[in-house]
C-alpha cells in the first residue's frame, strides 16, 4: 500500500523552498533526492564554479593593471588548495542541509530516482508514495553528443571537472555558452591552454548580438585562450597521451585539428525527466523532455506543478527560487498567480563580465515595439576612464511610454548595474524616468549606465 503525504517535493534545489515551506505549515512531506541535497546550484553549478572563478579574476585583473602603470607577476598558483577551498565549502554546506533536512519532524528523504507509476503516485525503490500535490524540481543535466569518439577518448562534463585534481596542461573545450566560456576563463587564467570551440560564429549567442561579439573579441584576446567559433566538431581521437578533436572550419569549409590533455563537453543541458517516466503520471513533455506547464506554473496533471531547470527556461538558480514562490502560492492559495518572467537577470562570470536583463534588440523588434537604443562605453565616464576599461553598456527601451525592455552590459561591476536596472523594471511603471530624475555619484560606474539612457534615439 502506498504512503500518503500531503505534499511530494522532487528535487532538493529550489525544490525544497517550497518543501520547507510546507513543513513549517505543518504537513507531511516527501522529499525524492536521488543526488546530493542541494541540488545543481549548491553542489556542482553556481556556488563551487564561482568559488573557482574568483581566484582567475583576481590573476586576470593583475593583467589589466598594466595600462594603469602597475606590473607585478604570477608566483604560484595552488591549483589544490583552490580546488580544495571549494570543495571544503560545499561539503559544510552539504552537511548543515542533510542534518537539517534529517532531523526535521514531517518530513522524510527518501534517497532515490522517483519514478510515476500512476496518478500521483510514484515509486522510489520498493516503496510507492502519493499526494495530493507534487512539485518537480528534478534539474537538468550535461547534454552529451554522440560524437564519434568521443567516449572513448573519455571527457569532462561541469560535474566531474569539479574533481580534477591537477592543472590540465591544455584544455579542449566543445561549446561556447556561458559554461564552456566561464570554465575557459578559470582554466586559462590559471596557465592551462585553453580552446574553446563552438558552433556558433560568436560566443554566448544567447547574448544581445552587440554584448557577442565583443565578448568574442573581449575574451579571445586574454593569454592562453584560443577562441575557434563556428567550427562544427566532426569527431574525436586518442593520439597517444593526448585527446584529439577534429572540427569543419564552417567559414572555410576545411577540417582542423586540436590537440589537448583534456575534453570538457558544454555543449548545452538537457531534462531529468526522463527518469522520473512523467507520462505514467499523466505530465506532458515537449520534444527535447521538458516539462510543459501552464502560465501558473502547473503541469497538463492537475495538482502537480513544476519549476526550476526542469522547465528549460531561464535556468538560473534565483529564477527557480522565484517559481518557488509562484508554485507555492498556486498550490496552496485561492488566489492564482501567473509566472512573470519580463526581467530575468542572469550574469556571465567570464572576464569581462557580461549580464543583462529583458529582451535583447532582436527580441524587442520581433515582438512589435518601436524603440529607444541606449549606448555608452565605460571610458566615456570618469570613473570607467580611470579604470581604463573597455566595457559597454546597452539599453533598450519602448519608444512609446518608456518603458524600459532590456539592459545589457559587458564590463567589471555588470551583475551589480543590470540589478539596478532589474529593481526599475519591476517598479510600477517599468519607466526609465527614476534613472533621470536621480542624482547618481559622481565619479561612479553607475554614470555609464545613466549616460547611456542619456542617449536614447531611434
Amino acid at each position: 500500500m502506498a504512503r500518503r503525504f500531503d505534499l511530494i517535493v522532487i528535487g532538493s534545489g529550489a525544490g525544497m523552498n517550497v518543501a520547507a515551506q510546507a513543513v513549517q505549515e505543518g504537513m507531511s512531506v516527501a522529499l525524492l533526492e536521488h543526488g546530493e541535497i542541494g541540488g545543481t546550484c549548491l553542489n556542482v553549478g553556481c556556488i563551487p564554479s564561482k568559488m573557482l572563478i574568483y581566484p582567475a579574476e583576481v590573476i586576470r585583473m593583475l593583467e589589466d593593471a598594466r595600462p594603469l602603470g602597475i606590473e607585478g607577476a604570477i608566483t604560484k598558483v595552488d591549483f589544490s588548495r583552490i580546488m580544495g577551498r571549494m570543495r571544503h565549502f560545499i561539503e559544510e554546506e552539504r552537511r548543515g542541509m542533510e542534518e537539517a533536512v534529517l532531523g526535521t519532524d514531517n518530513l522524510e528523504w527518501f534517497r532515490g530516482t522517483g519514478k510515476f507509476i500512476g496518478d500521483h503516485q510514484l515509486k522510489v525503490g520498493d516503496q510507492e508514495i502519493i499526494a495530493e500535490k507534487i512539485v518537480i524540481a528534478s534539474g537538468a543535466r550535461a547534454e552529451i553528443p554522440p560524437l564519434p569518439g568521443l567516449k572513448e577518448a573519455g571527457y569532462l562534463d561541469n560535474v566531474s571537472v569539479l574533481s580534477l585534481d591537477h592543472l590540465p596542461e591544455s584544455l579542449l573545450i566543445l561549446g561556447g555558452g556561458f559554461i564552456g566560456c566561464e570554465l575557459g576563463h578559470f582554466f586559462s587564467a590559471l596557465g592551462s591552454r585553453v580552446t574553446i570551440i563552438g558552433r556558433s560564429p560568436i560566443l554566448l549567442k544567447g547574448e544581445d548580438p552587440e554584448i557577442s561579439e565583443r565578448a568574442t573579441k573581449a575574451i579571445g584576446g586574454y593569454a592562453n585562450i584560443d577562441v575557434r567559433t563556428n567550427h562544427e566538431v566532426r569527431r574525436v581521437e586518442v593520439g597517444g597521451e593526448s585527446k584529439v578533436v577534429w572540427a569543419l572550419d564552417r567559414s572555410m569549409g576545411k577540417e582542423r585539428r586540436f590537440e589537448g590533455e583534456k575534453i570538457l563537453v558544454a555543449l548545452g543541458r538537457r531534462s531529468n525527466s526522463d527518469r522520473l517516466e512523467p507520462e505514467k503520471g499523466g505530465i506532458e513533455t515537449d520534444d527535447r523532455g521538458w516539462i510543459v506547464v501552464d502560465e501558473h506554473l502547473e503541469t497538463t496533471n492537475p495538482g502537480i506543478w513544476a519549476l526550476g531547470d526542469a522547465l528549460g527556461r531561464q535556468m538560473y538558480r534565483h529564477t527557480a527560487n522565484y517559481e518557488a514562490s509562484v508554485v507555492w502560492n498556486n498550490a496552496f492559495s485561492d488566489e492564482l498567480v501567473e509566472v512573470d518572467y519580463h526581467a530575468v537577470p542572469h550574469a556571465v562570470f567570464t572576464h569581462p563580465m557580461i549580464a543583462g536583463v529583458g529582451m535583447t534588440e532582436p527580441q524587442a523588434r520581433q515582438a512589435g515595439h518601436d524603440l529607444l537604443i541606449g549606448k555608452s562605453r565605460y571610458i566615456d565616464v570618469a570613473k570607467g576612464y580611470a579604470m581604463a576599461e573597455e566595457g559597454f553598456v546597452k539599453v533598450i527601451v519602448d519608444a512609446l511610454d518608456g518603458t524600459i525592455l532590456g539592459c545589457h552590459i559587458m564590463g567589471s561591476s555588470a551583475p551589480e548595474l543590470v540589478q539596478q536596472v532589474t529593481y526599475i523594471m519591476n517598479a510600477e511603471d517599468h519607466s526609465y524616468l527614476p534613472v533621470a530624475r536621480s542624482q547618481v555619484i559622481h565619479p561612479s560606474i553607475s554614470e555609464v549606465l545613466v549616460r547611456a539612457l542619456g542617449s536614447l534615439a531611434p
